[in-house]
Parts: C-alpha cells; sequence; structure tokens
C-alpha cells in the first residue's frame, strides 16, 4: 500500500498536546505508512498559549500556519474555512484528522466534508446535552461530517449511537456509512508519556512558586460562560476565596487572558483583593508540562475545563467542576467530580467533603491503556487497505 498523506489540524492548546500523541505514534511506529502534515489555525494566537508549546513538547513545528487569531464565531470560522480550504486543495490529503470540539474543529470538518475529504474525529460522540455551548454545536457537525469516529469512553460511544450511527456498518466507510470505535482517550497517552518529561524538565517549579505537594489547590476558569458573566465569576472567585482562608489552604491560579481582562476591567476591587490575599497565588497561564506538574501535586482541582477534568481523573485528584453539565459523565458518576456550576452553597458543600475524602476516593481505568494513538493509526491504514 502507498503512504497515504494524513492533514493534522490543530487550533487550540489541548489540540496541538492531543496532535502529539498522533504525530509521536507515527515516527514511532508508522512513519514508512504515513506522512503527516500539520496544519495551526491560529485559534489560539498568544505565543504562551500556544508556540511555546510547540517547543517545550518536542513537536515538530506546523507546516502551515493560519494565523486567524482571535475573532466572533462566525467570523473566526469563516477564515479557518477559507485558509484550511486552500491547504487542502494544495495538499490533496487522503484523510483530515480532527481533534475536540473547538471552532478550527469544525472549520476543519466542514472544509473537508464538502471538499469530499474523508475526517476523521478524535474524541467523538461526548456531549454535554447543552446546544446553547458553541462547543456542543462544533462537537455534533464535526461528527456528522466524519467518516471514522473515535469515541474515548463508553458515555461517547453510546451517544453515537442513540444519534444513529451504527457500529455494525461494513467497509468501505464514508461519511454516509462511518465507522465508530470505542478507543480510550489520547489524552492519557500523553500524560503517561509527559508526566516524566514534566519531572526532569520542570524539577524546580512547585518550589519557585513555594508550594508543598498535597497542599494546594488548582484553580483554572477559562469558559467564556464563566469569565463574561460578571456575576458568575464574582461568585465564583469570592467563594473560593473564603474557602481559602476558612481552611488554610493556598489556591494555585494560573488565569487564562480572558479571566484577567474581565477581572481587571469588570471586577477591579475583587482582582486586587485576590492579589493581596495571602493564600491566593495568581500565575500567568502555564505550559504543558507546567500543569502537569500542578495537576499531579496538588490536592484537589477546581476547573471549568473539560480536559483538566480528565487530567484530575488520570492522577488521582478530586474535582469540582464549574459548570451545569459536563461530557465527562463518568467522572460524575463515579463521584470523583462534582458538577457545582457558580452555587456558591454548592461549591462550599462539595469543597469541604472532597477536602476530607479525597484519600479515599478510588478512580477506575476509564480511559483506555495508554496506546489510544497507535490504535487510531491502525485503523486508519485499515481503512486505505479495505478500499
Amino acid at each position: 500500500m502507498p503512504q497515504i498523506k494524513l492533514l493534522n489540524i490543530v487550533g487550540a492548546r489541548p489540540q496541538i498536546i492531543k496532535a502529539s500523541a498522533i504525530s509521536r505514534a507515527i515516527r514511532k511506529y508508522f512513519s514508512k505508512d504515513i506522512a503527516e502534515i500539520l496544519v495551526h489555525t491560529g485559534q489560539h494566537y498568544d505565543n504562551e498559549m500556544s508556540g511555546v508549546f510547540f517547543d517545550e513538547l518536542e513537536i515538530h513545528k506546523p507546516h502551515y500556519n493560519l494565523g486567524v487569531g482571535s475573532a466572533k464565531h462566525g467570523r473566526q470560522t469563516s477564515m479557518m474555512i477559507t485558509g484550511i480550504e486552500e491547504v487542502l486543495l494544495k495538499e490533496k490529503p487522503d484523510c483530515v484528522l480532527l481533534y475536540g470540539d473547538t471552532n478550527s474543529t469544525l472549520a476543519g470538518a466542514l472544509a473537508a466534508s464538502k471538499l469530499h475529504f474523508p475526517v476523521i474525529h478524535i474524541e467523538a460522540g461526548l456531549r454535554s446535552f447543552n446546544k446553547s455551548m458553541p462547543e456542543e454545536l462544533n462537537r455534533i457537525m464535526s461528527d456528522h461530517s466524519s467518516t471514522l469516529l473515535f469515541a474515548p469512553t463508553n458515555a461517547a460511544f453510546k451517544n453515537l449511537m442513540s444519534e444513529g450511527f451504527r457500529p455494525e456498518n461494513s467497509p468501505p466507510y464514508t461519511i454516509d456509512n462511518p465507522k465508530i470505535y470505542l478507543t480510550g482517550d489520547i489524552m492519557y497517552d500523553n500524560t503517561l508519556f509527559f508526566a516524566g518529561l514534566a519531572e526532569k524538565k520542570k524539577a524546580s517549579f512547585l518550589e519557585q512558586l513555594s508550594l508543598i505537594r498535597d497542599n494546594y489547590i488548582l484553580v483554572t476558569i477559562h469558559r467564556d460562560s464563566n469569565t463574561d458573566d460578571v456575576a458568575r465569576l464574582e461568585e465564583i472567585l469570592v467563594t473560593l476565596k473564603a474557602l481559602a482562608e476558612q481552611k488554610d489552604i493556598t489556591l494555585v491560579m494560573p488565569l487564562h487572558p480572558r479571566t484577567i481582562i474581565s477581572l481587571k476591567t469588570k471586577l477591579v476591587s475583587l482582582y486586587n483583593e485576590l492579589w493581596k490575599c495571602r493564600y491566593i497565588k495568581i500565575i500567568p497561564p502555564v505550559s504543558f508540562l507546567e500543569m502537569i506538574l500542578l495537576e499531579k501535586n496538588c490536592r484537589m482541582i477546581v476547573t471549568d475545563s473539560g480536559g483538566v477534568q480528565k487530567e484530575s481523573h488520570f492522577f488521582r485528584k478530586p474535582c469540582i467542576v464549574l459548570r451545569k453539565e459536563t461530557e465527562w459523565i463518568e467522572l460524575v458518576n463515579n463521584g470523583t467530580s462534582k458538577l457545582v456550576d457558580a452555587d456558591p452553597e454548592r461549591i462550599e458543600e462539595e469543597f469541604i467533603k472532597l477536602m476530607g475524602s479525597h484519600s479515599a476516593l478510588e478512580y477506575p481505568g476509564f480511559y483506555g491503556d495508554g496506546k489510544t494513538a497507535e490504535f487510531i493509526l491502525k485503523e486508519i491504514l485499515l481503512m486505505f487497505e479495505k478500499e
């Protein structure tokens, strides 16, 4: 079989990291069979949120950077579609690989499917069942534009079945005859690989922040539903500050640029209070390896990030989720993640409960064996062998 050309599309920080698992597996196992072309849409345009990750994680630089940057959903997505379409027509890949639920994912799905290039979606089938979230629309539309769909969990696989995808479909696979798989999670591959690298490259990071293992709580807030709603953001942060003071424990907050902007422009007084509070460390966005160290060594995580929720499970840390719903419902059912929205009473209740019981919680192996990238690439090759 001749070498296939795979167009690997990323745009946001988590996708760059997910793509590293695929790139690493291609280099290690499939370099004779697969030629990878990496396209970065530039959705995350700040070097601290994008460029530095290629260097630190030793990922090869993108072959194309569309440099789209920040914009409203419609304009951003349309610019991505235009740029991706030009790359597709030039490179004529055999297939297009997409990750997750960002505007880059949606743009890649639309551009590729309209030009009849097979779309392969990693993290297929995840649903929050809240279509007011732009990510939910991106997930659904990307899944229904795909030829191969790799679901990371049982719940995600069942979601695809409930939407009409049939696991019994036979090859040849197409957009009208797609194939769905239960794979495990590609980020578990990365966690296993990068945890050791983080300890080597960032050994002094926690010491620089004066942090003691198991004696701080990691807090990340970035979703626009929290950052752009001043009342929600204020309730969350005021509640967390009071709990840190009450429980005599440090909160480490690597704040997203959007969160900082909201605080500095709309909640200046609270921002100043947070800075002055001896229990709170506000730090700039951290690198992926630094984030791994913060997650691995904390006592608990408070977040609105889907990826961080999973990583809390990988590192066996309880997690408070500042959202009404989550795609990772198995973690909620397991009792190690707690959905609290922005409700001060629920935040306080779960915070206190998890602080006291964190050592007794169990963390089953929901996310595979750490070889998901290899499985995905084998199945991609198998699709072309059967054509």
